[in-house]
């Protein structure tokens, strides 16, 4: 028992939990903005909303995966440049990167490697 209360409370369970939670309740918004882009596009185009569920060229049905693969890219740039991006802009402004170069402990090892190897020999 005790190891399932550790793994319970671990903490990466939680975590999990939350990303699952997150990631549904914000498929709801991507699909939705997904289905307003979609008839954004069929309002300029003059017609109705994209749908290639029935295009068969040569009797071989590839509507289907090619509505997909329109939703999968528009909800992937939804992703990206709503997500990812200002993400990564927030972490590199409240957490920076380390300034390139030797860190601290290194440096200061290596210079404890060149003292010993200089010292004269007895």
């Amino acid at each position: 028992m005790t190891g399932f209360k550790n793994f319970i409370l671990r903490g990466n369970l939680i975590d999990l939990a939350v990303a699952v939670i997150l990631g549904t309740a914000f498929t709801a918004v991507v699909t939705a903005f997904t289905g307003m882009l979609m008839s954004a596009i069929a309002r300029i185009t003059g017609g109705k909303e994209p749908n290639f569920d029935t295009f068969a060229p040569g009797d071989v049905l590839v509507g289907p995966f090619i509505t997909a693969l329109v939703a999968f890219l528009i909800l992937a740039a939804v992703v990206y440049f709503f997500v990812v991006t200002p993400y990564v802009r927030a972490k590199e402004k409240f957490f920076p990167s380390p300034e390139p170069g030797t860190p601290e402990d290194v440096r200061l090892l290596q210079e404890i490697r060149d003292l010993l190897a200089n010292r004269p020999q007895v």
